[in-house]
C-alpha cells in the first residue's frame, strides 16, 4: 500500500509536486518559500509577469512605465531551480486524480499532476451583475487594463483639443470614477493633478485645468475603511484638488454618453462624460467556481472560496486557497494578506516534508496597515493606532511602496520617476495608441489602411491592447 502524508500526498523519494495557480503576491510568496526544498513547483498563470497592483494607477496616469510595475516571473524566480513557470489558463480540476487542466494561449490542452495544489488566482472586477458596463467603464486589475485607461485618459484630452463643438469638448474633459475606495480615490486625484499640473500649459485650444472629475460611491465617505478621521482628511484633500464627491450614489447605467446615477434622494440623474472608470467591486474569477465545483467547496457572495483556519478546503487537505480568492474571517483583499497566506500555505507543506506531524497552527493575519495616495504631498496611512495624512502620510506612503516593489531595478526606477514627476511636474510614460480611446471599445483609426503595420485594419477585441 502506498504511504501518504497528512495531506494525502504519496510519500515517495521523488520530489513532491506542487502546482500553484496564479503569480500574484500570494502565488509568488508561496513559490519563493520552496527554494532549495525537495519539491517540484509548477506556477501556472495567464500572464508571464508578476504585477504590483498597488501602483497600477500610476502606470495608467503616466508616472510609471509598465516595466516598473510588472516584472517577468521567470526573472524573479530565476534562482529557484525547482520552480517552472507555465503560461496557460487553468480551466478545470480533477481532484480525485489530482490533475489541473489548462489551455495554452494559442490553443491546446495541457495537464499538471499535483500532490499539493495552491490556488492563488486573485480576483477580477465586478460590475454587480451588469457586465455590459465593462465596454464603457473599464476596471483596473491587469496591465492591459492600466494601458487601456491610459489611452482613455490621455486620449480624452487630445480629443477635446481637436473638438470644435463646445458640448463635445466639455464631454471629453469630464471624467467619472465609480467607487471611492483606494483605487477610485487614487485615480481621481491623479487625473486632477494631471490636468492642473502636467498638462496645464501643453494645449493651445483647451484649458486642461477645466477638466471635471466626478467620484461616485454608494457609501457616505471616501476611503471608509480607514476610519472617519482619515476619511474626512481624504475628502478634504480631494475637494481641494477639485474632485466632485457624489456620495450615497448608486450607478444604474453606463453607456457611450456617460452614466445614470440614483442619488441619496432616490432621483436618477444622467451625467454626460467622455470617460467612465470603474473601481467599485471585485469578484472571484471563473477558476474559483471550477475548483469549488470539483472539490465541493463553499463560496461567499463574491465567489471567493471559504477555507478552514489552515487555509485548506474541507475534506481536501492537499488543496490550499490563498490571497484575494480566499474567504476567511472577513480578511481584506490587500497585498499583505496575499503575501502572508501564500507563505503560510507553502510553510505548511514544508513542515510535512520536514517530518513535522503536529497539526498546523491556524493562520493569523498580521495587519501592517493601509495606505492611499491622493496627490503630490497628500496621502493617508493607517498602521495600527498610528494615522498619518498630508506630507507625513505621503512620505510614509513612498517608503512603504518602495519597500514592497519587486526587484532592485524597479525600486530605483520608481524613485527616479517619482523624483521627475514630483519635482518637475512631468510624466514621461504617456505613450498610447488610439485603440479603444472612445467608450465602447472603438478603434478611432479602424478605417486606416496603408503600409504602416502598427495601425490595425480590423476592430480590436475589447480585451486586447
Amino acid at each position: 500500500m502506498t504511504q501518504r502524508t497528512s495531506s494525502g500526498a504519496p510519500d515517495r523519494v521523488e520530489p513532491r509536486r506542487v502546482v500553484i495557480v496564479g503569480g500574484g503576491f500570494a502565488g509568488l510568496f508561496a513559490a519563493r518559500a520552496f527554494r532549495r526544498r525537495p519539491v517540484q513547483v509548477t506556477l501556472v498563470d495567464r500572464a508571464a509577469h508578476h504585477l504590483f497592483q498597488p501602483l497600477l494607477y500610476q502606470c495608467a496616469t503616466g508616472v510609471l512605465s509598465e516595466g516598473q510595475v510588472a516584472m517577468p516571473l521567470r526573472a524573479i524566480l530565476r534562482r529557484h531551480r525547482n520552480v517552472d513557470c507555465v503560461l496557460a489558463e487553468v480551466t478545470g480540476f480533477d481532484v480525485e486524480a489530482r490533475v489541473v487542466h489548462a489551455t495554452r494561449p494559442t490553443g491546446g490542452d495541457i495537464e499538471f499532476p499535483y500532490d499539493d495544489l495552491i490556488l492563488a488566482a486573485g480576483v477580477r472586477q465586478s460590475y454587480f451583475g451588469h457586465d455590459e458596463f465593462a465596454a464603457f467603464a473599464p476596471g483596473m486589475k491587469t496591465l492591459a487594463d492600466a494601458l487601456l485607461i491610459r489611452r482613455r485618459i490621455f486620449g480624452a484630452f487630445e480629443m477635446a483639443q481637436s473638438a470644435t463643438d463646445p458640448e463635445e469638448r466639455r464631454r471629453w474633459l469630464s471624467f467619472a470614477l465609480v467607487g471611492a475606495g483606494p483605487t477610485g480615490v487614487e485615480l481621481a486625484g491623479q487625473i486632477r493633478e494631471l490636468a492642473t499640473s502636467t498638462l496645464s500649459k501643453q494645449f493651445h485650444d483647451i484649458d486642461p485645468t477645466e477638466a471635471k472629475v466626478l467620484l461616485f460611491d454608494g457609501g457616505d465617505a471616501p476611503l471608509a475603511p480607514f476610519g472617519p478621521k482619515l476619511s474626512a482628511k481624504a475628502a478634504a484633500a480631494l475637494t481641494r484638488l477639485g474632485v466632485e464627491l457624489h456620495l450615497g450614489s448608486i450607478v444604474t447605467d453606463v453607456n457611450a454618453n456617460g452614466l445614470v446615477v440614483r442619488g441619496p434622494d432616490g432621483a436618477s440623474t444622467s451625467y454626460t462624460v467622455g470617460t467612465v472608470l470603474w473601481a467599485a467591486g471585485v469578484a472571484a474569477p471563473p477558476v474559483a467556481d471550477e475548483l469549488a465545483k470539483a472539490a465541493g467547496g463553499e463560496q461567499d457572495r463574491a465567489g471567493r472560496i471559504k477555507v478552514r483556519p489552515d487555509l485548506t478546503l474541507p475534506g481536501h487537505p492537499e488543496i490550499s486557497v490563498v490571497g484575494d480568492v480566499m474567504s476567511l474571517e472577513h480578511l481584506p483583499g490587500v497585498g499583505e494578506v496575499a503575501m502572508q497566506t501564500g507563505y503560510y500555505a507553502a510553510k505548511r507543506i514544508r513542515n510535512e516534508l520536514d517530518g513535522k506531524t503536529d497539526p498546523p497552527k491556524p493562520f493569523k493575519y498580521r495587519d501592517f496597515g493601509s495606505a492611499a495616495y491622493i496627490a503630490r504631498g497628500q496621502a493617508v496611512v493607517e498602521v495600527g493606532r498610528v494615522r498619518l495624512s498630508g506630507k507625513l502620510g505621503w512620505l510614509s506612503w513612498l517608503g512603504i511602496h518602495i519597500a514592497f516593489l519587486t526587484g532592485y531595478r524597479n525600486r530605483l526606477g520608481a524613485v527616479l520617476s517619482w523624483a521627475l514627476a514630483f519635482s518637475r511636474e512631468t510624466r514621461r510614460e504617456r505613450a498610447f495608441t488610439m485603440q479603444q480611446v472612445a467608450p465602447g471599445g472603438a478603434d478611432l483609426y479602424r478605417n486606416r489602411t496603408g503600409d504602416d503595420s502598427s495601425w490595425p485594419t480590423t476592430h480590436p477585441s475589447p480585451n486586447t491592447d
